[in-house]
Protein backbone atom coordinates (compact mmCIF):
# COMPACT_ATOMS: atom_id res chain seq x y z
CA UNK A 1 0.00 0.00 0.00
CA UNK A 2 1.36 3.40 -0.97
CA UNK A 3 2.13 5.83 1.82
CA UNK A 4 0.86 9.36 2.05
CA UNK A 5 3.16 12.28 1.28
CA UNK A 6 3.09 15.79 2.64
CA UNK A 7 2.82 17.77 -0.58
CA UNK A 8 2.47 21.49 -1.28
CA UNK A 9 -0.09 22.66 -3.81
CA UNK A 10 2.52 24.16 -6.12
CA UNK A 11 4.57 20.98 -5.94
CA UNK A 12 1.48 18.94 -6.81
CA UNK A 13 0.99 21.14 -9.87
CA UNK A 14 4.59 20.68 -11.00
CA UNK A 15 4.47 16.93 -10.43
CA UNK A 16 1.17 16.72 -12.28
CA UNK A 17 2.73 18.53 -15.23
CA UNK A 18 5.59 16.01 -15.45
CA UNK A 19 3.10 13.15 -15.08
CA UNK A 20 1.13 14.58 -18.03
CA UNK A 21 4.24 14.65 -20.20
CA UNK A 22 5.22 18.30 -19.88
CA UNK A 23 8.79 18.68 -21.10
CA UNK A 24 9.09 22.45 -21.40
CA UNK A 25 8.49 25.20 -18.87
CA UNK A 26 9.24 28.89 -19.24
CA UNK A 27 8.41 31.36 -16.52
CA UNK A 28 9.42 34.25 -14.31
CA UNK A 29 9.40 34.03 -10.49
CA UNK A 30 6.34 35.61 -8.91
CA UNK A 31 4.56 35.01 -5.63
CA UNK A 32 2.65 32.78 -5.05
CA UNK A 33 3.53 30.55 -8.02
CA UNK A 34 7.34 30.48 -7.79
CA UNK A 35 7.63 27.00 -6.29
CA UNK A 36 6.21 25.51 -9.50
CA UNK A 37 9.19 26.79 -11.48
CA UNK A 38 11.62 25.91 -8.68
CA UNK A 39 10.45 22.29 -8.65
CA UNK A 40 10.48 21.98 -12.43
CA UNK A 41 13.95 23.57 -12.67
CA UNK A 42 15.22 20.69 -10.57
CA UNK A 43 13.11 17.84 -11.94
CA UNK A 44 12.44 18.52 -15.65
CA UNK A 45 16.06 17.90 -16.75
CA UNK A 46 15.88 14.47 -15.10
CA UNK A 47 13.18 13.42 -17.60
CA UNK A 48 14.73 15.08 -20.62
CA UNK A 49 12.85 18.34 -20.26
CA UNK A 50 13.83 22.01 -20.25
CA UNK A 51 13.05 24.72 -17.72
CA UNK A 52 13.87 28.32 -18.61
CA UNK A 53 13.70 31.42 -16.45
CA UNK A 54 12.79 34.18 -18.88
CA UNK A 55 13.25 37.94 -18.56
CA UNK A 56 9.53 38.48 -18.02
CA UNK A 57 6.11 36.92 -18.47
CA UNK A 58 5.70 38.14 -22.04
CA UNK A 59 8.79 36.19 -23.02
CA UNK A 60 7.63 33.23 -20.95
CA UNK A 61 4.32 32.66 -22.73
CA UNK A 62 6.00 33.34 -26.09
CA UNK A 63 8.59 30.65 -25.38
CA UNK A 64 5.83 28.23 -24.36
CA UNK A 65 3.99 28.80 -27.64
CA UNK A 66 7.19 28.26 -29.60
CA UNK A 67 8.02 25.09 -27.68
CA UNK A 68 4.54 23.71 -28.32
CA UNK A 69 4.92 24.28 -32.06
CA UNK A 70 8.26 22.55 -31.73
CA UNK A 71 6.38 19.46 -30.55
CA UNK A 72 6.68 19.67 -26.76
CA UNK A 73 3.97 19.70 -24.14
CA UNK A 74 4.57 23.11 -22.62
CA UNK A 75 3.38 25.26 -19.73
CA UNK A 76 4.02 28.40 -17.73
CA UNK A 77 2.95 29.55 -14.27
CA UNK A 78 2.40 33.02 -12.90
CA UNK A 79 0.18 35.24 -10.76
CA UNK A 80 -1.99 38.27 -11.43
CA UNK A 81 0.54 40.89 -12.67
CA UNK A 82 2.28 38.32 -14.87
CA UNK A 83 -1.03 36.94 -16.06
CA UNK A 84 -1.95 40.44 -17.26
CA UNK A 85 1.27 40.63 -19.27
CA UNK A 86 0.51 37.31 -20.97
CA UNK A 87 -2.91 38.24 -22.31
CA UNK A 88 -1.94 39.31 -25.82
CA UNK A 89 0.02 36.11 -26.38
CA UNK A 90 -2.79 34.00 -24.92
CA UNK A 91 -4.93 35.44 -27.73
CA UNK A 92 -2.21 34.44 -30.19
CA UNK A 93 -2.24 30.90 -28.75
CA UNK A 94 -6.02 30.83 -29.12
CA UNK A 95 -6.18 31.89 -32.77
CA UNK A 96 -3.24 29.65 -33.73
CA UNK A 97 -4.81 26.75 -31.80
CA UNK A 98 -1.65 26.15 -29.81
CA UNK A 99 -1.92 23.50 -27.08
CA UNK A 100 -0.42 24.89 -23.86
CA UNK A 101 -1.19 25.27 -20.15
CA UNK A 102 -1.10 28.51 -18.16
CA UNK A 103 -1.27 28.26 -14.36
CA UNK A 104 -2.41 31.38 -12.50
CA UNK A 105 -1.96 31.23 -8.72
CA UNK A 106 -4.21 34.15 -7.85
CA UNK A 107 -3.26 36.83 -5.33
CA UNK A 108 -4.88 40.05 -4.19
CA UNK A 109 -5.00 42.81 -6.78
CA UNK A 110 -5.20 44.91 -8.84
CA UNK A 111 -1.62 45.86 -9.76
CA UNK A 112 0.92 44.62 -7.20
CA UNK A 113 -1.93 44.27 -4.71
CA UNK A 114 -1.34 41.82 -1.88
CA UNK A 115 1.31 39.37 -3.15
CA UNK A 116 1.05 37.00 -0.18
CA UNK A 117 -2.73 37.07 0.29
CA UNK A 118 -5.45 34.95 -1.26
CA UNK A 119 -7.90 36.05 -3.95
CA UNK A 120 -10.19 34.71 -6.65
CA UNK A 121 -10.09 37.95 -8.60
CA UNK A 122 -8.90 36.62 -11.97
CA UNK A 123 -11.98 34.60 -12.94
CA UNK A 124 -13.25 37.05 -15.53
CA UNK A 125 -9.77 37.91 -16.75
CA UNK A 126 -9.12 34.22 -17.38
CA UNK A 127 -12.06 34.17 -19.78
CA UNK A 128 -12.01 37.64 -21.29
CA UNK A 129 -8.50 38.98 -20.61
CA UNK A 130 -7.33 38.89 -24.20
CA UNK A 131 -9.12 40.92 -26.86
CA UNK A 132 -11.57 39.55 -29.39
CA UNK A 133 -13.76 36.47 -29.37
CA UNK A 134 -11.58 33.49 -28.57
CA UNK A 135 -11.84 29.94 -27.24
CA UNK A 136 -10.51 29.13 -23.78
CA UNK A 137 -10.90 26.46 -21.13
CA UNK A 138 -10.50 27.44 -17.47
CA UNK A 139 -10.22 24.88 -14.67
CA UNK A 140 -9.81 25.20 -10.92
CA UNK A 141 -9.05 23.04 -7.90
CA UNK A 142 -9.76 22.97 -4.17
CA UNK A 143 -7.52 20.27 -2.67
CA UNK A 144 -3.84 19.42 -3.16
CA UNK A 145 -4.46 16.05 -4.82
CA UNK A 146 -7.01 17.79 -7.01
CA UNK A 147 -4.33 20.27 -8.11
CA UNK A 148 -2.31 17.30 -9.41
CA UNK A 149 -5.32 15.78 -11.16
CA UNK A 150 -6.51 19.05 -12.71
CA UNK A 151 -3.03 19.83 -13.98
CA UNK A 152 -3.01 16.50 -15.81
CA UNK A 153 -6.52 17.20 -17.07
CA UNK A 154 -5.48 20.67 -18.27
CA UNK A 155 -2.75 19.13 -20.42
CA UNK A 156 -5.14 16.50 -21.73
CA UNK A 157 -7.67 19.11 -22.83
CA UNK A 158 -5.01 21.35 -24.34
CA UNK A 159 -3.63 18.47 -26.38
CA UNK A 160 -6.99 17.01 -27.38
CA UNK A 161 -8.63 20.24 -28.52
CA UNK A 162 -5.59 22.33 -29.51
CA UNK A 163 -6.45 25.16 -27.17
CA UNK A 164 -4.74 27.08 -24.36
CA UNK A 165 -6.02 25.88 -21.00
CA UNK A 166 -5.84 27.99 -17.84
CA UNK A 167 -5.66 26.45 -14.37
CA UNK A 168 -6.71 28.90 -11.65
CA UNK A 169 -5.15 28.23 -8.27
CA UNK A 170 -4.78 30.74 -5.44
CA UNK A 171 -2.24 31.73 -2.80
CA UNK A 172 -3.62 29.48 -0.05
CA UNK A 173 -3.96 26.37 -2.19
CA UNK A 174 -0.58 27.01 -3.82
CA UNK A 175 1.19 27.08 -0.46
CA UNK A 176 -1.01 24.63 1.45
CA UNK A 177 0.52 21.28 2.38
CA UNK A 178 -1.66 18.20 2.74
CA UNK A 179 -1.08 14.51 3.26
CA UNK A 180 -1.99 12.93 -0.07
CA UNK A 181 -1.49 9.79 -2.12
CA UNK A 182 -0.66 10.94 -5.63
CA UNK A 183 -1.54 8.83 -8.68
CA UNK A 184 1.00 6.33 -9.97
CA UNK A 185 2.01 6.19 -13.66
CA UNK A 186 -0.85 4.75 -15.69
CA UNK A 187 -3.49 5.52 -13.07
CA UNK A 188 -4.65 8.71 -14.81
CA UNK A 189 -5.23 8.98 -18.52
CA UNK A 190 -2.60 10.99 -20.39
CA UNK A 191 -3.55 12.34 -23.83
CA UNK A 192 -1.17 13.59 -26.50
CA UNK A 193 -1.97 15.66 -29.56
CA UNK A 194 -3.32 13.83 -32.57
CA UNK A 195 -1.09 13.83 -35.64
CA UNK A 196 -2.50 13.83 -39.20
CA UNK A 197 -2.78 10.43 -40.85
CA UNK A 198 -1.14 11.80 -44.00
CA UNK A 199 0.77 14.96 -44.84
CA UNK A 200 -0.32 15.23 -48.46
CA UNK A 201 -2.77 18.12 -48.70
CA UNK A 202 -2.51 18.61 -44.94
CA UNK A 203 -4.54 21.58 -43.72
CA UNK A 204 -3.10 22.66 -40.35
CA UNK A 205 -6.17 24.68 -39.34
CA UNK A 206 -9.01 22.44 -40.45
CA UNK A 207 -9.42 20.30 -37.31
CA UNK A 208 -7.62 19.29 -34.10
CA UNK A 209 -4.80 17.34 -35.75
CA UNK A 210 -1.38 18.89 -35.12
CA UNK A 211 1.84 18.82 -37.11
CA UNK A 212 4.81 20.39 -35.33
CA UNK A 213 7.58 22.22 -37.10
CA UNK A 214 10.07 19.78 -38.57
CA UNK A 215 7.64 16.87 -38.84
CA UNK A 216 7.25 17.14 -42.60
CA UNK A 217 4.07 19.16 -42.94
CA UNK A 218 3.70 22.59 -44.47
CA UNK A 219 2.60 24.83 -41.61
CA UNK A 220 2.00 28.58 -41.73
CA UNK A 221 1.34 30.09 -38.29
CA UNK A 222 0.09 33.65 -37.99
CA UNK A 223 -1.92 35.64 -35.49
CA UNK A 224 -3.89 37.20 -38.32
CA UNK A 225 -7.28 35.79 -39.26
CA UNK A 226 -6.43 32.95 -41.61
CA UNK A 227 -7.76 30.14 -43.74
CA UNK A 228 -7.34 26.39 -43.23
CA UNK A 229 -3.78 26.53 -44.57
CA UNK A 230 -2.82 29.34 -42.19
CA UNK A 231 -2.61 32.11 -44.77
CA UNK A 232 -4.26 35.49 -43.96
CA UNK A 233 -7.98 35.70 -44.74
CA UNK A 234 -10.74 38.26 -44.40
CA UNK A 235 -14.52 38.41 -44.49
CA UNK A 236 -16.48 35.17 -44.73
CA UNK A 237 -13.45 32.87 -44.58
CA UNK A 238 -12.11 34.62 -41.48
CA UNK A 239 -15.51 34.39 -39.80
CA UNK A 240 -15.85 30.69 -40.62
CA UNK A 241 -12.46 29.90 -39.10
CA UNK A 242 -13.14 31.91 -35.95
CA UNK A 243 -16.54 30.29 -35.55
CA UNK A 244 -14.94 26.85 -35.91
CA UNK A 245 -12.40 27.38 -33.13
CA UNK A 246 -15.07 28.89 -30.89
CA UNK A 247 -17.55 26.09 -31.45
CA UNK A 248 -15.08 23.28 -30.93
CA UNK A 249 -15.13 24.37 -27.26
CA UNK A 250 -18.61 25.87 -26.85
CA UNK A 251 -20.29 22.84 -28.44
CA UNK A 252 -18.62 20.61 -25.85
CA UNK A 253 -19.61 22.60 -22.76
CA UNK A 254 -21.46 19.70 -21.13
CA UNK A 255 -18.63 17.29 -21.90
CA UNK A 256 -16.06 19.68 -20.43
CA UNK A 257 -18.02 20.41 -17.25
CA UNK A 258 -16.32 18.92 -14.19
CA UNK A 259 -18.07 19.37 -10.88
CA UNK A 260 -19.16 17.88 -7.60
CA UNK A 261 -22.89 17.73 -6.77
CA UNK A 262 -23.88 17.30 -3.13
CA UNK A 263 -27.33 17.10 -1.49
CA UNK A 264 -29.05 18.74 -4.45
CA UNK A 265 -32.04 16.40 -4.75
CA UNK A 266 -33.98 18.00 -1.87
CA UNK A 267 -32.23 21.39 -1.73
CA UNK A 268 -34.28 24.51 -1.05
CA UNK A 269 -31.07 26.55 -0.94
CA UNK A 270 -28.05 25.93 -3.18
CA UNK A 271 -24.49 27.12 -2.66
CA UNK A 272 -22.32 27.35 -5.79
CA UNK A 273 -18.58 27.56 -5.21
CA UNK A 274 -15.20 26.83 -6.74
CA UNK A 275 -11.55 26.73 -5.81
CA UNK A 276 -10.34 27.29 -2.26
CA UNK A 277 -13.75 28.58 -1.15
CA UNK A 278 -15.26 25.13 -1.68
CA UNK A 279 -13.39 23.88 1.36
CA UNK A 280 -15.33 26.28 3.59
CA UNK A 281 -18.59 25.48 1.80
CA UNK A 282 -18.15 21.77 2.47
CA UNK A 283 -18.05 22.42 6.23
CA UNK A 284 -20.83 25.03 6.06
CA UNK A 285 -23.17 22.57 4.32
CA UNK A 286 -22.42 19.97 6.97
CA UNK A 287 -23.34 22.49 9.70
CA UNK A 288 -26.50 23.60 7.92
CA UNK A 289 -27.75 20.08 7.21
CA UNK A 290 -27.09 19.13 10.83
CA UNK A 291 -29.31 22.07 11.73
CA UNK A 292 -32.10 20.61 9.61
CA UNK A 293 -31.83 22.93 6.62
CA UNK A 294 -32.16 21.47 3.11
CA UNK A 295 -29.02 22.98 1.61
CA UNK A 296 -27.26 21.66 -1.49
CA UNK A 297 -23.85 22.38 -2.91
CA UNK A 298 -22.55 22.60 -6.47
CA UNK A 299 -18.74 22.56 -6.56
CA UNK A 300 -17.54 23.76 -9.97
CA UNK A 301 -14.21 22.56 -11.36
CA UNK A 302 -14.72 23.89 -14.90
CA UNK A 303 -15.41 27.63 -14.88
CA UNK A 304 -15.19 28.30 -18.61
CA UNK A 305 -16.97 27.46 -20.79
CA UNK A 306 -19.56 28.16 -18.12
CA UNK A 307 -21.84 25.14 -17.64
CA UNK A 308 -25.21 26.82 -18.16
CA UNK A 309 -27.25 23.63 -18.39
CA UNK A 310 -25.71 22.17 -15.25
CA UNK A 311 -26.29 25.29 -13.15
CA UNK A 312 -29.82 25.65 -14.47
CA UNK A 313 -30.63 22.05 -13.58
CA UNK A 314 -29.11 22.26 -10.09
CA UNK A 315 -30.98 25.45 -9.19
CA UNK A 316 -34.29 24.61 -10.85
CA UNK A 317 -36.17 24.07 -7.58
CA UNK A 318 -34.08 26.31 -5.31
CA UNK A 319 -35.61 29.23 -3.46
CA UNK A 320 -32.24 30.80 -2.72
CA UNK A 321 -28.76 30.62 -4.31
CA UNK A 322 -25.54 31.78 -2.66
CA UNK A 323 -22.22 32.26 -4.48
CA UNK A 324 -19.27 32.83 -2.11
CA UNK A 325 -16.15 34.18 -3.85
CA UNK A 326 -12.94 35.93 -2.83
CA UNK A 327 -13.68 38.90 -5.09
CA UNK A 328 -16.20 41.70 -5.60
CA UNK A 329 -18.56 39.47 -7.59
CA UNK A 330 -17.43 37.67 -10.73
CA UNK A 331 -18.79 34.18 -11.30
CA UNK A 332 -21.98 35.23 -9.52
CA UNK A 333 -22.85 37.23 -12.66
CA UNK A 334 -22.93 34.04 -14.70
CA UNK A 335 -25.06 32.31 -12.08
CA UNK A 336 -27.51 35.23 -12.07
CA UNK A 337 -27.72 35.09 -15.85
CA UNK A 338 -28.50 31.38 -15.86
CA UNK A 339 -30.94 31.41 -12.93
CA UNK A 340 -32.73 34.22 -14.72
CA UNK A 341 -34.75 35.52 -11.77
CA UNK A 342 -36.28 32.15 -10.81
CA UNK A 343 -34.69 32.55 -7.37
CA UNK A 344 -32.72 35.27 -5.59
CA UNK A 345 -28.97 34.91 -6.21
CA UNK A 346 -26.72 36.48 -3.60
CA UNK A 347 -22.97 37.05 -3.52
CA UNK A 348 -20.81 36.64 -0.42
CA UNK A 349 -17.45 38.22 -1.11
CA UNK A 350 -14.23 39.08 0.68
CA UNK A 351 -11.40 41.38 -0.43
CA UNK A 352 -9.05 41.56 2.57
CA UNK A 353 -6.88 38.60 1.60
CA UNK A 354 -8.40 36.17 4.09
CA UNK A 355 -10.63 33.17 3.53
CA UNK A 356 -14.40 33.14 3.92
CA UNK A 357 -15.15 30.93 6.91
CA UNK A 358 -17.71 28.12 7.10
CA UNK A 359 -19.49 30.05 9.85
CA UNK A 360 -19.89 33.14 7.66
CA UNK A 361 -21.43 31.04 4.90
CA UNK A 362 -23.71 29.15 7.30
CA UNK A 363 -24.92 32.38 8.95
CA UNK A 364 -25.73 33.97 5.60
CA UNK A 365 -27.79 30.96 4.49
CA UNK A 366 -29.57 30.70 7.85
CA UNK A 367 -30.47 34.39 7.80
CA UNK A 368 -31.88 34.24 4.29
CA UNK A 369 -33.76 30.95 4.73
CA UNK A 370 -35.31 32.14 7.97
CA UNK A 371 -36.37 35.37 6.26
CA UNK A 372 -38.01 33.34 3.51
CA UNK A 373 -35.57 34.35 0.78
Amino acid sequence: MREQELVQGNEACARGAIYAGCRFFAGYPITPSSEIMEYLARELPKVGGVCLQMEDEIASISAVIGASWGGAKAMTATSGPGFSLMQESIGYAAITETPCVIVDAQRGGPSTGQPTKVSQGDVMQARWGTHGDHPIIVLTASWVREVFEMTVHAFNLAEKYRVPVILLLDEVLAHLRENVILPEPGELEVISRRHPDRLEDFRPFADETFCAFGEGGRVMVTGMSHDELGFPAQGKKAAEQLQRILMKIESRTEELALYGAHFLDDADAVIISYGITSRAVEEAVRLLRADGLAVGWLDLKTLWPFPDKLVRSCTEHAHYVLVPELNWGQLVREVERVVGGRAPVEHLGRLDGYLITPEEIARRVQDRVQCGA
